[in-house]
């Protein structure tokens, strides 16, 4: 089917969070492997790989293992939740009204669009300095406010335009960038490959099995989790007749075939520098590795591989904000959204004396609901049967989706528990001495190996799943009697098979 005049390369996408129309669908699932493909060309993937190493003690082949699992699996979850956004035709955050309610949903949604804009300032910082340290190695022009100004409006100018000509432009961007800065990154990731100490490498003792367990659990978390509840935001003018198990795989084999290569090699790295793994600008770390001919192509795979992952997220959080209840045009948001991530780029590098830590531990913090936020909605994607198109969009009590006041109280239940016990596990700080949160059972072997997200987003799903069996506004929301609005077509159930 082809593009509709509203979702075409180098227009601007007019369409907001309101469901695309079925005529107006169109594109294929391996769409989906290139916008994760592209999200997870950065040379930021190496110190994940490191910490393997430096931090878990395994050996290459532990840590090779632990990176296929950990990034294909993480990002097949992100494929299985697009799935939403063929069936519904909306954005991630608005379908989450038909689990949440109208008034409900308004909780994951204020936390997904702050964790979108704290991301996007890390990587808007981070790629004002490698296009900073560029800037010196190419034409050895010095750092000074001025400039450090510039990079970071060239970087927001940059994602301004991609996100804010929309779904189109951006899905042609990853595919064809891809190409670019992949071969970037190979050559830079080929040059590293020979400074590796394949003899300490080779004689690296064995890892133990949960310290591999632990690292699935790292890995998924720094990766495909971050992502989760941005996948229908790009599946959403799919047609429905796609069988999500290969949005499934497009989105499992885009980020899992970059990921493995790049945490592989850093765990390789870390052999002769176990110091990249607890680096706090990645970036200027792995270019003190590297001679100044090989600085050059290495900032320039760096600044675009943190555009093209950016572009991604300032894009959601568009549609996140507007979700949220801000009444403006897509582009508007877009360009809302990029300027509050500018001022935060000043603040951080001209003002703040340190920058990662902070912001990094409050992050972490943030995680927590968003997992809570991922159990529930999968455990609601697997049992329901179709989104209502109308009442996505009718936020009164109107909608089939006020459920009771205008809250869907066994997913709130379920999320807000998950979150209580998820904190229980946290611990957020930026050293041993500046401890900001610290959760009781933070200490514990799941709390101190950074396993308590996976007890968030397992207890959110086990919770929901039994409380929505009790939920009479649930079972009337499934049956379809209240309101009667047309119902947008069901897929066949085999979608998640």
């Amino acid at each position: 089917m082809a593009a509709s005049e509203n979702d075409r390369v180098g227009s601007v996408e007019t369409r907001g969070i309101e469901p695309v129309p079925d005529a107006e669908r169109h594109g294929h699932a391996s769409q989906m492997f290139w916008t994760w493909f592209a999200a997870n060309i950065s040379i930021l993937g190496l110190p994940l790989g490191a910490a393997l190493v430096s931090f878990r003690g395994l050996n290459i082949w532990q840590a090779a293992v632990v990176a296929i699992l950990g990034s294909f699996g993480s990002f097949a979850l992100v494929g299985a939740l697009s799935i939403a956004g063929k069936r519904g035709g909306a954005p991630a955050l608005t379908l989450s009204r038909a689990v949440f309610g109208v008034r409900g949903n308004a909780g994951p949604t204020l936390v997904t669009w702050l964790s979108r804009l704290g991301w996007e300032t890390i990587n808007t910082t981070t790629a004002a300095f490698a296009l900073l340290a560029l800037l010196d190695a190419a034409f050895g022009i010095r750092r000074n406010t001025v400039l450090t100004v510039v990079c970071l409006l060239v970087f927001i100018g940059c994602t301004l335009l991609i996100s804010g000509l929309g779904h189109a432009t951006i899905m042609w961007i990853n595919r064809w960038a891809s190409y670019i800065f992949g071969l970037l990154n190979l050559v830079v990731i080929i040059f590293l490959a020979t400074t590796v100490d394949w003899d300490k490498v080779f004689h690296a003792p064995v890892g133990s099995v949960s310290a591999m367990v632990v690292g699935v659990g790292m890995i998924a978390a720094g990766t495909g989790i971050g992502w989760a509840n941005t996948g229908a935001d790009y599946a959403r003018y799919l047609p429905r007749r796609i069988p999500g198990g290969r949005l499934v795989a497009a989105s499992a084999f885009g980020a899992g075939i970059p990921l493995v290569v790049l945490i592989s090699l850093g765990s390789l790295l870390a052999a002769g520098e176990p110091n990249l793994a607890s680096a706090s600008d990645p970036v200027s770390a792995i270019n003190t590795m590297l001679p100044s001919w090989m600085s050059i192509p290495y900032l320039i795979a760096a600044f675009g591989g943190l555009l093209l992952s950016n572009h991604l997220s300032v894009y959601s959080a568009g549609l996140t904000m507007i979700t949220l209840g801000i009444r403006v045009r897509r582009t508007l948001a877009v360009g809302l959204d990029v300027v509050v991530t500018f001022a935060g780029g000043i603040y951080f590098i001209l003002i703040a004396k340190d920058f990662y830590g902070p912001f990094i531990t409050f992050l972490t913090l943030l995680a927590v609901p968003i997992n809570a936020w991922v159990g529930v909605f999968a455990v609601d994607l697997i049992l329901r049967r179709s989104y209502d198109g109308a009442a996505l969009m009718d936020v009164g009590r109107s909608s089939r989706y006020w459920f009771r006041g205008g809250i869907a109280w066994a997913a709130m239940i379920a999320w807000a528990a998950a979150i209580v016990v998820g904190l229980l596990f946290t611990e957020a700080s930026t050293s041993a001495t500046d401890v900001w949160f610290s959760g009781p059972l933070s200490h514990s072997w799941i709390g101190s190996n950074g396993l308590g997200w996976v007890v968030t987003l397992l207890l959110a799903a086990a919770v929901y799943a039994v409380l929505r069996r009790f939920d009479g506004t649930v079972r009337e929301e499934a049956s379809g009697r209240r309101p009667q609005q047309q119902v947008l077509p069901a897929p066949a159930a085999r979608e998640l098979s």
